[in-house]
């Protein structure tokens, strides 16, 4: 190894941060941690929520959070310590010479400046380049990130681009001005599985070519196997264990360690669902869409302008959990909201209980509003932060049910105790509760109306794997005790193959396979779904370079989403697709055992050759 890449970038030595109690007690939160980072590496910090991964890697830009001080140790960046330092040369270094990764992209970029503008902001007002040059990285990081019409997306705003190419834009922010350091706090947690994929391979390449380094904060120990070099397991503020990747991966020695290494989630696989209870049976459908079409923009000649679904059929059975899944920009948060009535179809039929809705909310009335609940994706936007946790349940309680006073009061109780929250909750504002936490109250928000269905829409997207679990046992405990159906939008397989009953694969605005969980993730699986079942992070070191080896995911995980008029819209990624037949005509639909359908120009005996030959490379590669 060349000298240079041993140089230590970034030295942490005895660091300690605390904050102070109203009666003036000093409370420590990061108890003598130290670690280095040096050129060319990347070193993960991993631990579940309240560990204190990101207070530790915030200390990279000497910044502690409102609240909290530092009370010991040193950061010391090329040997000067950044925590001694004079205010506003601290000021100069952030950005400049260490640049942060939030995890909410929707929350770090203005919704009234185009993008280009955003990306190149810092590098230009830290004067490391003018805005021309800093206009021409950015459109060479937006080809490098792969993303969809790199020399005009500089031109778009944040809401005219999918949340998985928002992550990606704020990655090229970061990247923009030449950083030495990286700080990137959980950056993706809320990507799906192809998207994560290409930006791990961006984010090597990145730090590989320019010698650069990153702070890599996440819970996901199967991503931290793809990119760390170094890893640093935290619990409660103190450093459990530390070492090479190969060592901890492969030989854990801290008992904290090896509790981590089992919350990993499993690949999923046929027999990861649960049991539907008979006992909310019902023959009629909760919920059901039929040759749906929806897109948004207006309808010209009866199309919408900007299509996004087409030909829809799906239905959510009484005491069911349906989970849709797909990469970003397939369709499956726009199917949800045409669902509760955010967007009113172009054609087709929604029904509810056997009954036919209108298609936009406000012609809905207030009983079959009150059926059908929507939870939105990010607590943290979705909960007023100026209401107490009991006026934001008690709001639809009163809409709904026109509860007052007392009896409102032991309701919003009995819900808080619904979702495993005490009743004292209700007296705290939204600032006062973990990520977890919120997105409790945000599913009993939807539980005060009683509803009968409610779409959730990527809810444990940006919560560390072992809340995310709790989070999908509370959801089942809720099925069972109230009966009330889900339709779950996620991109992570793995937690919709441990909950969901049934499966629908969206790709690019049309569904391509459904059925029974346990069907759709035995083989045969349409093309696409298999591309997904791939991505899926394997905890071991190699895997990522393994899987971009790969025809087949070199080519589907090279190429994004494109909604197209004709054909099967995944002909582009497809290795299997047929010229002159996928490009042209609508897929024919192959209906299989128990109500699985896959949607494919191949034939099943084709499909399941497919299987044979991937099955036989795997052992091959293995071997």
């Amino acid at each position: 190894m060349a000298q240079a890449e041993k140089e230590v970038l970034i030295a942490v030595d005895g660091l300690r941060i605390s904050a102070t109690s109203d009666e003036g007690q000093e409370i420590p939160i990061v108890k003598g941690v130290d670690f280095q980072v040096h050129k060319g590496e990347v070193v993960a910090l991993i631990g579940e929520s309240g560990s204190g991964k990101t207070t530790i890697s915030l200390a990279a830009l000497a910044y502690t959070k409102p609240g909290l001080h530092f009370a010991g140790g040193e950061v010391r960046l090329h040997g000067e310590d950044l925590l001694t330092m004079a205010p506003l040369k601290q000021r100069a270094i952030r950005g400049a010479k260490v640049a942060y990764l939030a995890q909410s992209a929707a929350a770090t970029f203005n919704p009234a400046l185009t993008i280009g503008e955003q990306v190149t902001e810092s590098a230009v007002l830290h004067g490391i380049m003018d805005q021309a040059s800093a206009t021409q990285r950015a459109e060479e990081l937006y080809h490098a990130l792969e993303l969809p019409d790199p020399d005009r997306i500089g031109h778009r705003y944040p809401h005219q681009v999918s949340g998985g190419q928002l992550q990606r834009l704020m990655a090229a922010m970061a990247l923009c001005g030449k950083p030495d350091l990286m700080v990137l706090d959980e950056p993706t947690t809320a990507l799906d599985v192809t998207t994560q994929i290409e930006v791990l391979k961006a984010f090597k390449k990145v730090i590989r070519e320019e010698n650069s380094a990153a702070i890599y904060v996440t819970h996901d120990l199967a991503v931290v196997a793809q990119i760390a070099d170094h890893i640093v397991v935290l619990y409660n503020g103190e450093v459990m264990e530390q070492g090479t990747a190969d060592q901890i991966i492969n030989d854990p020695q801290h008992a904290y360690t090896k509790r981590l290494m089992e919350a990993v989630r499993p690949r999923p696989m046929a027999g990861m669902g649960t049991e539907v209870s008979g006992d909310h049976h019902r023959d009629i459908d909760n919920l059901e869409v039929r040759a749906m079409t929806a897109g948004y923009g207006g309808l010209v000649n009866g199309e919408p302008k900007f299509p996004i679904l087409k030909d829809i059929n799906v239905s959510v059975k009484n005491g069911h959990v349906v989970g849709v899944i797909g990469e970003s920009g397939c369709g499956k948060s726009t199917l949800a909201r045409v669902m509760a009535g955010m967007l009113p179809p172009a054609r087709g039929d929604i029904i509810l209980d056997g009954d036919t809705l209108a298609g936009s909310l406000q012609e809905r009335e207030l009983n079959e509003l009150q059926k059908v609940q929507f939870v939105f994706q990010m607590a943290d936007t979705a909960l007023n932060p100026k209401k107490l946790i009991g006026d934001i349940i008690g709001r639809p309680l009163t809409f709904y049910h026109g509860l007052k006073g007392k009896e409102k009061h032991q309701k919003v109780a009995e819900i808080l105790q619904l979702v495993e929250l005490p009743a004292e909750f209700a007296s705290r504002y939204p600032m006062e509760l973990s990520g977890g936490q919120k997105q409790r109250i945000n599913l009993a928000r939807a539980l005060a109306a009683d509803p009968e269905v409610m779409l959730c829409d990527e809810v444990t997207s940006a919560l560390d794997s072992i809340v995310g679990a709790n989070v999908i046992k509370l959801l089942t405990s809720l099925r069972d005790k109230t009966g009330v159906s889900f339709m779950f939008i996620s991109h992570d397989l793995s937690t919709v193959a441990s909950f969901a009953d049934e499966i629908v694969v969206l790709y690019a605005g049309r569904v391509v396979e459904q059925g029974p969980t346990d069907e759709v993730l035995e083989p045969p699986f349409h093309p696409y779904t298999r591309l997904l079942i791939s991505s899926v992070p394997e905890m071991r070191l190699g895997w990522l370079e393994d899987t971009l080896q790969k025809r087949e995911m070199a080519v589907g995980i090279a190429r994004g989403v494109e909604i197209t008029a004709k054909g099967c819209p995944f002909f582009n990624r497809c290795p299997q697709g047929i010229k002159g037949t996928c490009d042209e005509q609508v897929a024919p639909l192959l209906k299989l055992n128990a109500g699985h359908e896959i949607n494919c120009h191949l034939t099943l005996e084709q499909l399941n050759q497919v299987e044979t030959e991937t099955r036989l490379a795997l052992d091959g590669a293995a071997a």
